[in-house]
C-alpha cells in the first residue's frame, strides 16, 4: 500500500466451518478494492487477484452442495415438471358434461350374430409319460446268504411280459406274472389264501392249466403247473427241502413192509380158516373105527368093557372137534392190524412225497398290474447284492395325467374325449380312461388320459413333458348361430328373444328394432345357440346387448 492510500482496518477472522472462510475472503477482497476505486486509488492488484479467488472458492462450495444433494436436486427437479404438465392437462382438457350442448346422444350397445361352431371346453394341463410307474423291490429273505445278482439284468427301455425273466439272484429267476398282489410267502402244497388263488389265476391266463381257478388251496394239479412254470422259464424247479427225498425213500420202504406184514397175516388166517385135512379126517375116523372093535372085543369077554367104552367115545369126540371150524379171531386180529399198518405208511409216504412237490418261493416271482411293462431305471448290476429297488418299471403305454378342479371334473366322464398339440404343433386325441378324487386336496381331482398311438419318434419328444389338453364337454351338431347371454330377454310368456338393429345403433331410442322370438341350445364361452322361431335372424345381425 502506498503511503497516501487511506488505510484499512480489517478485523481479525473467526473460526468458522469449511464454505465460511471462502465467503470472507472474498467479502474483504471486494471491500479493499471497493475502498480503493472510492478514494480515487488504482486498485491494488493484490485486491483484485484475492477477489479472484474468492469467487473461485464460492463456486466450488456451490458444486459441494449440488454434489452432495444429487438425489435431492434431482426429486425437487421432478416434481417440478410433474407439477406443470398435471397444470397444462387440467388446462387443456374437459370431460363431457351431459348438461353440454356439445354432449354426444347415447347410442345402442350392439354385437353381431355369430355363425360357426359352438362348444364349452375344458383345460388343463397334464404331465406326458408311462402309465403307473412303480419301484420294484424282491423279497430276500429267503437266501440264507447274500442276494447276489448273478445275471438276466434287464436295460432300460426294455419291456417286460408275463413269464419274462425280470432279474436273476443267486441264479435263480425271478418270473414276471400278472397280479396286483406282491408276494409275500412261499406257495407249497397245502397252504391257502388269496396269494395262492392269484397264482393259479395268472398261471391259467398265460395258457399253463392249475387246476380249479376257484379254488385258494394249493393242490398237487397247483404243483404240477408250477412245475410246468418253471419249464417254460428254462430253470429246474426248486430243490425240495433238506432230507425231502430222504423221507420219500424211507416212507417207501416202510410201505413195502407193511405190505408184507398183510401178506403174512392173510397166509395165517387162511390156514387156520380152511378146516382138516382129508388125512387128518381119516386118521380120526380109523381111531374111531378101531375103539369100536376094540369095545366089541371087550363086550365078547376078551377085555375090559368100560375102558373100551372110554376110548371110543374119546375117539369119537376127537373126531367131532376136527370136523368143526377153526376159532381164526387171532389169525383176523393179525391182519387188521398189518393192514393198519399199510395205511399208515402211505399216508406217510403221501406226506413225504407232497414235501417234495414242486413250490413257488417268494424271491422267484414278480407280480405287475397292466403287462407289460417298460424299465424306466435299473439300480443293479450284475455282481451287486441286491438291496432296496431294484429296478422302476412303467406300464408300456404313454398316458397323460393331469389335475381339474372339483368344479371342472363334474363335468367330465371316462370315455370323454380331448385334444393336445403334439410338438410339430398339430392337434392329437386323447381320451379320458379314469377320473380319481384327490387324497390330500379333495378339491383336485386327477385325470388320466390315453392319447392315440403315438410313434416313438414324438414319445420320446414328449416324454415328461407338460402339455395343455382340452375337453369338450358339449359341442353343437355343425355351425349354428349364436349370441351373447346378455342379448337373450325374457317375452311375456317365458318365450326367449333377441332385439335386431335395422338401422345405425347410434342413433339410440331412434334406432328402428326388432324383437326375434328364439330358441336357445348349447351356452359356452359367454355364448348360446340360437335359433330363430318368430322373425328372422342371420349371421352378422346386430342385437342389443345393452343401452
Amino acid at each position: 500500500m502506498r503511503e497516501d492510500d487511506t488505510p484499512t482496518t480489517k478485523l481479525p477472522a473467526e473460526s468458522t466451518p469449511d464454505s465460511e472462510p471462502d465467503s470472507t475472503a472474498a467479502s474483504t477482497a471486494e471491500t479493499t478494492a471497493f475502498s480503493d476505486l472510492i478514494d480515487g486509488a488504482e486498485p491494488d492488484p493484490d485486491a483484485e487477484e484475492k477477489a479472484t479467488e474468492a469467487d473461485t472458492s464460492r463456486v466450488s462450495g456451490w458444486g459441494r452442495v449440488l454434489r452432495g444433494n444429487r438425489a435431492l436436486w434431482i426429486v425437487a427437479l421432478i416434481a417440478v415438471v410433474c407439477l406443470v404438465a398435471g397444470l397444462l392437462v387440467g388446462r387443456f382438457l374437459m370431460s363431457p358434461d351431459a348438461s353440454s350442448a356439445d354432449a354426444p346422444e347415447p347410442g345402442l350397445v350392439t354385437a353381431p350374430v355369430d355363425f360357426g361352431p359352438l362348444s364349452n371346453d375344458v383345460t388343463l394341463r397334464a404331465d406326458v409319460g408311462y402309465a403307473d410307474a412303480v419301484e420294484v423291490k424282491l423279497d430276500t429273505s429267503a437266501f440264507s446268504g447274500a442276494a447276489v445278482v448273478t445275471g438276466q439284468v434287464p436295460e432300460v427301455g426294455a419291456t417286460l411280459t408275463p413269464l419274462s425273466i425280470a432279474l436273476e439272484v443267486v441264479g435263480r429267476p425271478v418270473i414276471v406274472l400278472p397280479g396286483e398282489l406282491p408276494s409275500y410267502r412261499t406257495l407249497r402244497f397245502g397252504v391257502s389264501g388269496p396269494d395262492v388263488l392269484q397264482l393259479k389265476q395268472a398261471l391259467t391266463s398265460v395258457g399253463i392249466g392249475a387246476g380249479d381257478v376257484n379254488s385258494n388251496v394249493f393242490d398237487r394239479a397247483t404243483a404240477d403247473a408250477v412245475a410246468q412254470l418253471y419249464a417254460q422259464a428254462g430253470y429246474p424247479v426248486p430243490s425240495p427241502e433238506d432230507g425231502a427225498s430222504d423221507g420219500v425213500r424211507a416212507a417207501e420202504e416202510g410201505v413195502r413192509a407193511a405190505q408184507a406184514g398183510v401178506t403174512e397175516a392173510q397166509k395165517a388166517l387162511n390156514e387156520a380158516g380152511a378146516g382138516p385135512s382129508a388125512v387128518e379126517t381119516w386118521q380120526a375116523d380109523v381111531k374111531v373105527a378101531a375103539a369100536q372093535q376094540a369095545l366089541a372085543k371087550a363086550q365078547g369077554g376078551d377085555g375090559d368093557v368100560q375102558q373100551a367104552q372110554w376110548d371110543l367115545q374119546t375117539a369119537q369126540l376127537e373126531r367131532d372137534e376136527l370136523r368143526k371150524a377153526r376159532d381164526t379171531s387171532a389169525q383176523r386180529s393179525a391182519l387188521d392190524s398189518a393192514r393198519a399198518q399199510v395205511t399208515s405208511a402211505n399216508q406217510a409216504l403221501e406226506e413225504a412225497r407232497q414235501k417234495a412237490l414242486p413250490y413257488l418261493p417268494a424271491s422267484e416271482v414278480l407280480y405287475l398290474t397292466e403287462l407289460p411293462r417298460r424299465v424306466d431305471a435299473v439300480g443293479v448290476e450284475r455282481g451287486s447284492v441286491l438291496s432296496g429297488s431294484a429296478m422302476t418299471v412303467s406300464g408300456a403305454t404313454v398316458r397323460l395325467t393331469g389335475a381339474a378342479a372339483e368344479a371342472d371334473a363334474a363335468l367330465l366322464t371316462a370315455g370323454a374325449e380331448g385334444s393336445f398339440e403334439l410338438p410339430d404343433g398339430t392337434a392329437h386325441r386323447a381320451v379320458i380312461s379314469e377320473l380319481k378324487a384327490g387324497k390330500d386336496n379333495k378339491s383336485r381331482w386327477e385325470v388320466l388320459l390315453d392319447p392315440d398311438p403315438l410313434t416313438p419318434e414324438q414319445i420320446t419328444q414328449l416324454q415328461g413333458k407338460n402339455v395343455r389338453v382340452k375337453l369338450a364337454i358339449g359341442a353343437t351338431d355343425g355351425d349354428v348361430l349364436s349370441v351373447p347371454l346378455a342379448a337373450l330377454t325374457a317375452g311375456p310368456g317365458g318365450e326367449s328373444r333377441v332385439e335386431v338393429v335395422d338401422s345405425d345403433p347410434r342413433e339410440g331410442k331412434d334406432a328402428k328394432t326388432r324383437l326375434v322370438v328364439v330358441e336357445t341350445g348349447l351356452a359356452a364361452k359367454g355364448a348360446v345357440e340360437v335359433k330363430a322361431v318368430d322373425g328372422g335372424l342371420e349371421e352378422n345381425d346386430l342385437v342389443v346387448v345393452g343401452r
